[in-house]
């Protein structure tokens, strides 16, 4: 590579921390580090990368599981997580954001003005609002208030030769040009460099209850989602975790959910009908659960959802995850679930399910010795997931994104001739192909 920029650092240390995401993809150091604290940094860095054929790999917290953004050989990693500034405005609801900013922290801030950030995804705590952006992340609210493009409105981006250009608005509404904030969200960083975000935030539900509803086996549990959706209900949480994930919780907590029975429904209402809504929810799932409880405290309603915020430790407790992440139709759901259990059988892999039903979006987990590489029979049923995915109508990510990790499987769902003209797209913005090589498409 050509003499660095001044802001790259090789120190090993800085390259190796940036060589893994949460995927578990291998570890390959990238050629330096750049961390920038403001956007003409930013710049500077990419513009000097146009101008030297250096790739680029936008980074944040590293939480991501699609191996999105980890080292690349001969390439840089821009690490954006110090660039942490951010404002709110209450009377318009709007949030003004850099891209370091940690997702739990914004939502804390907006807190405080009786507003909220909705996409509340699993990493809240550690992942970055630039990282959601660049996966289009979803999250536990994401059965009524959609995911991270359902709340953006304008963008500051840094394109691939360095140039910074400001798409959308900060209006609710606003038809005018081609939706490029649309565009930009979910892209891994493969367009352009997001530095800058107007997101909309929403006021805080003056009233959260929550139900658990329990059943015999997970199957049961998903067509409870279906009996809930013909409620006419829209919870803003609507969680399912399996028997296996339960006794790993049970494990890690030391509780005895299990024992309740072999698969966790976890609905969550808010606002002012909140009280009224749950109450439906419960009458809808009574008559297949062997259990239901129900809670209209905030504390809690906390303490209900605590098995599905710990889920993912709890089988990072037992061994390696390999972390996946599908959806399908909803009516779909008891299938793929089924499905799924035969696919652990016939390949001896133990697979833990738990998701987002609300919005038919399945982690299967597959748990493996820690080591190095991906044994061959769980490499196995993960290809036979993401085929049952497909077979089902439904998709190969629905939330983590493609990454490095699905690419094949990406070309697969769109086909040869949305794949070719995505590509062309790409191309468009980035004719060197130095943002992100390898990722994505």
């Amino acid at each position: 590579m050509t003499a660095l920029h001044p802001l790259v650092e090789v120190a090993p240390d800085r390259r190796h921390a940036v060589a893994v995401d949460r995927s578990g993809w291998p570890a390959v150091w990238p050629d330096g580090v750049a961390t920038p604290r403001t956007v003409d940094e930013v710049r500077e860095v990419v513009a000097w990368a146009a101008a030297t054929g250096t790739a680029v790999v936008a980074r944040g917290a590293g939480s991501g599981l699609a191996a999105a953004a980890v080292g690349v050989p001969g390439a840089i990693v821009l690490d954006l997580s110090a660039l942490q500034r951010f404002e709110i405005d209450a009377d318009e609801q709007l949030a003004r954001v850099e891209p370091g900013v940690i997702t739990a922290v914004l939502d804390d801030a907006a807190a405080s003005h009786g507003l909220m950030y909705a996409p509340d995804p699993g990493s809240v705590g550690i992942s970055t609002v630039g990282g959601n952006i660049a996966t289009n992340a979803g999250g536990l609210r994401g059965a009524k208030y959609g995911v991270t493009r359902d709340h953006v409105l304008a963008f500051d981006v840094v394109l691939a030769d360095g140039t910074l250009v400001h798409v959308g608005r900060d209006t609710i509404k606003g038809v005018t040009g081609y939706d490029l904030v649309g565009l930009f969200t979910g892209s891994e960083g493969t367009l352009g460099i997001v530095v800058g975000a107007t997101l909309r935030l929403l006021p805080r539900p003056v009233r959260v209850a929550t139900a658990a509803a329990y059943f015999a086996d997970i199957e049961t549990a998903a067509r409870a989602v279906t009996a809930i959706t013909r409620s006419g209900a829209r919870p803003a949480v609507l969680e399912l975790l399996d028997g296996p994930t339960l006794g790993a919780v049970d494990a890690l907590e030391g509780t005895a959910l299990r024992a309740r029975g072999e698969a966790l429904l976890i609905a969550q209402t808010d606002g002012f009908g909140a009280f009224e809504e749950l109450s439906v929810v419960a009458d809808a799932v009574a008559p297949l659960a062997t259990l239901v409880e129900t809670e209209t405290d905030a504390a809690a309603s906390a303490r209900l959802l605590l098995a599905r915020r710990q889920a993912l430790p709890a089988l990072e407790a037992l061994g390696r995850p390999l972390i996946e992440d599908i959806a399908v139709p909803r009516g779909r759901m008891a299938d793929a679930v089924r499905e799924i259990g035969r696919i652990a059988d016939e390949e001896g892999v133990r697979i833990f399910v738990f998701g987002h039903a609300g919005d038919g979006n399945l982690h299967p987990i597959i748990v493996t010795e820690r080591g190095e590489g991906v044994p061959a029979a769980a490499q196995r049923a993960a290809d036979r997931i993401f085929a049952l995915a497909l077979e089902l109508g439904g998709t190969i990510t629905a939330e983590h994104g493609v990454g490095r990790l699905k690419r094949e499987w990406a070309a697969r769902e769109l086909g040869p001739d949305v794949h070719a003209l995505q590509q062309r797209l790409r191309a468009v913005f980035d004719p060197q192909g130095i943002l992100n090589p390898g990722s994505s498409l």
